[in-house]
């Protein structure tokens, strides 16, 4: 073992509950945020560097990490993106000939605190009996009325803007710039495997900001347009929400993912909400309501499209249920060239079961400029 002995470390939860640990590795300070846990068993380098959870504390509930290592071609975004770390058993031995380093040199280089040995059956169990909320991890055990005031002061999740803290400063391109087709992609946390899954299918994407309007997409004159995945409530994203209506107004084909999915809903007029405890991992069956069928997909969104405004809106159909809660997993316009789902389509932590949504994007594009 690395460190014969592990500096103390406690997680305090906003309701005041405490779970006790150790700090992994040698460093100290603290980290906060909304904890929240992920169910994968695999995947936890895509994970920790997946836009979407941002701003967020990960408790992972598979019983052991860091067993694989990690390696650069796993990463979903340039570094981490999670604010910390809450595991059961933390390896600090990699044994996957592939691994590029260790998941603690890993952590140390993204400056990322991490706490293990804590009880995460019993954490979780807490999590969903009382819904998501604002946590601290910390080395400072002996004060836990400072970490309370520090934790005070930590902003609640519900009408946060964090897509501005992830997305790119400047417009890039991604895939071969002699494609058949050129989508315009809207950058609200963006992963990497988006976009490969679109240049894999022969696609050109330049990548705009969080905040760039139509008339600066329009101008690189598209096939397409798509509003990507990203953390934080899609509410306050005004800009994207209007760049969405001005899509659908013009029926250009549009196709959003997670917070574009949020994103897209709104510019229809339909609400979204804050979840109690929201939806992450690998493993959460989605019902096709277009042709019957059951897919195995991968999530992680903690805010959801209400589905009785979706249901009251006329030109909106739901074209996806998740079958754990009967949330809205798709949906799609009626009357506009314009579709969305709640689950990631990319991610195929095993099965593909939803990589078909990147083929019927392509063909309502080569319909619409047919």
């Amino acid at each position: 073992m690395k460190y014969q002995t592990k500096r103390k470390a406690v997680l305090l939860l906003a309701d005041g509950t405490i779970f006790h640990g150790k700090a992994v590795g040698n460093k100290e300070g603290s980290a906060v945020g909304e904890v929240c846990f992920n169910t994968g068993m695999t995947g936890y380098q895509e994970i920790f560097t997946d836009p979407s959870y941002f701003g967020q504390l990960m408790v992972t509930t598979t019983a052991h990490i860091g067993n694989y290592g990690a390696n650069n071609s796993e990463m979903e975004s340039d570094q981490a993106k999670i604010a910390g770390l809450i595991c059961k058993n933390f390896s600090y031995h990699e044994s996957r000939v592939a691994a590029e380093e260790t998941l603690e040199e890993f952590l140390e280089k993204s400056n990322l605190f991490a706490i293990s040995d804590v009880d995460t059956r019993a954490l979780v169990t807490h999590v969903r009996e009382n819904g998501a909320m604002n946590a601290i991890i910390s080395t400072n055990v002996e004060n836990i009325d400072a970490l309370k005031a520090q934790l005070a002061e930590v902003p609640d999740m519900n009408g946060l803007e964090l897509a501005s803290k992830v997305s790119t400063k400047e417009a890039y391109f991604f895939g071969n710039e002699n494609a058949k087709y050129k989508v315009a992609a809207l950058d609200v946390g963006i992963k990497k495997n988006i976009l490969r899954c679109l240049a894999d299918r022969d696609v050109y994407v330049k990548v705009f900001p969080y905040n760039a309007t139509f008339k600066e997409m329009e101008e690189w004159n598209p096939d397409g347009y798509f509003i990507s995945n990203g953390p934080g409530d899609p509410a306050p994203l005004k800009t994207a929400i209007d760049v969405a209506k001005t899509i659908i107004e013009k029926d250009k084909p549009l196709f959003g993912i997670c917070l574009g999915h949020q994103i897209i809903a709104l510019a229809n007029g339909i609400s979204t909400y804050k979840m109690h405890h929201g939806h992450r991992g690998i493993n959460h069956p989605v019902k096709n309501l277009l042709t019957g069928k059951g897919e195995i997909t991968s999530q992680n969104h903690g805010f959801a499209v209400d589905r009785d405004s979706t249901e009251k809106n006329s030109n909106v159909e739901i074209t996806h249920v998740c079958l754990n809660d009967n949330t809205v997993g798709g949906l799609q316009m009626t009357n506009k060239n314009c579709f969305s789902v709640q689950y990631h389509p990319e991610a195929s932590p095993g099965p593909h079961d939803a990589s078909y949504l990147f083929d019927e994007f392509i063909e309502r594009i080569e319909k619409s400029i047919a």
